[in-house]
């Protein structure tokens, strides 16, 4: 078994590429991927820089060796011509200043030395399988910490279930979340994963985004509340009604709807309620305060079983796009990546209608 990390590389033969390790002080180095270290011609020396960076395909090939008894057996399995594997052999040997495997016709035998370093060069074998399995295995199973954000209305209306049965799947993940309607800065407090809602044209920035769903919004009130009113047919008719309204208290308060065929229409309004919290909002709508503009997803339970009815159908607001941003796609958490990929599934599964 080769092992990748430590970028093993059988050694080449006449015509065939050359590998990606190099000969340096009769010792050959390890090559960082994307870059070839010039090779140097062996001095017939040891040098204390050698001897204190063996080559690791070296280590390996004796133990293969030393494991299948003899070269001609190991170099069957390792597809590598007996005689090489011999010399690869002998030159850790002279490196090494010791004779490791004593060579005859008859026997195969490994000295006493021999024995102690295959000893270790088997142990760091079994690290070097253990650190690439570990890797495999985070990149392959969700696990570890996620860090991330969410608004608290759509937090409250949608993603906290979605989260809750996201861990449930996945009992590795673990999940801070914060619920906030601030815009947190995700590089700087090292935020995995961002859920944001924003009005089309989305901003350009460094993050990577994701869309998961389009939000639509449309006016809602209580059937008591609109009971006692004539019909509503235009934008006008809702000045007849009190309002509520989403944000910061403003000295004029406006609301731009969009109709059929292109019409569109602007309603100055003095809300009776002005809050930046959604679940307030359609509380107090519920109970009959007044109108309000709010998104479907928010009030699905309250339409469905008519504690809200719909007004104006055919008018609407401009909706939102509900995005997770992150730092970057390369190196990834697969916990984090699973995750959006939960979440994207599940957005689509809602329907508005």
């Amino acid at each position: 078994m080769w092992l990748s990390p430590m970028r093993l590389a059988k050694p080449a033969t006449r015509g065939s590429p050359k590998p990606t390790v190099w000969a340096k002080h009769r010792s050959w180095q390890i090559a960082p991927v994307g870059r070839k270290i010039c090779p140097q011609r062996p001095t017939g020396r040891t040098t204390g820089a050698a001897r204190l960076h063996p080559d690791l395909n070296d280590l390996y090939y004796f133990a293969q060796v030393v494991d299948h008894q003899g070269f001609a057996p190991a170099g069957r399995v390792l597809g590598i011509p007996k005689s090489k594997l011999s010399r690869r052999v002998a030159m850790l040997e002279e490196r090494l200043g010791v004779r490791l495997i004593q060579r005859s016709t008859r026997r195969f035998s490994v000295t006493e030395l021999g024995q102690t370093y295959y000893t270790h060069c088997k142990a760091m074998l079994v690290e070097a399988e253990a650190a690439e399995s570990a890797i495999v295995q985070t990149r392959a199973e969700p696990s570890g910490l996620v860090r991330m954000s969410c608004p608290v209305a759509l937090l409250h209306a949608r993603v906290g279930d979605m989260i809750a049965d996201f861990m449930a799947a996945n009992p590795k993940v673990i999940v801070h979340l914060e619920a906030t309607n601030r815009r947190v800065d995700v590089v700087a407090e090292g935020i995995d994963l961002a859920i944001r809602v924003r009005v089309p044209p989305l901003e350009d920035s460094d993050l990577v985004m994701r869309v998961l769903a389009e939000r639509a919004w449309c006016f809602v009130a209580s059937p008591a509340l609109l009971a006692g009113h004539g019909p509503l047919l235009a934008p006008a008719d809702l000045n007849a009604l009190p309002t509520l309204d989403l944000g910061p208290p403003r000295p004029s308060h406006t609301w731009s709807l969009y109709g059929p065929d292109g019409a569109s229409a602007d309603l100055h309004h003095k809300p009776r309620l002005v809050t930046d919290d959604m679940i307030m909002l359609r509380t107090a709508a519920v109970a009959g305060a007044g109108i309000v503009q709010l998104p479907v997803m928010m009030m699905t339970d309250e339409l469905r079983d008519g504690r809200l009815v719909k007004v104006l159908p055919d008018w609407s607001v401009r909706g939102g796009v509900i995005h997770a941003v992150f730092p970057s796609r390369r190196g990834l958490l697969p916990s984090v990546r699973e995750l959006i990929d939960f979440l994207s599934q599940r957005f689509a599964q809602i329907s508005e209608h």
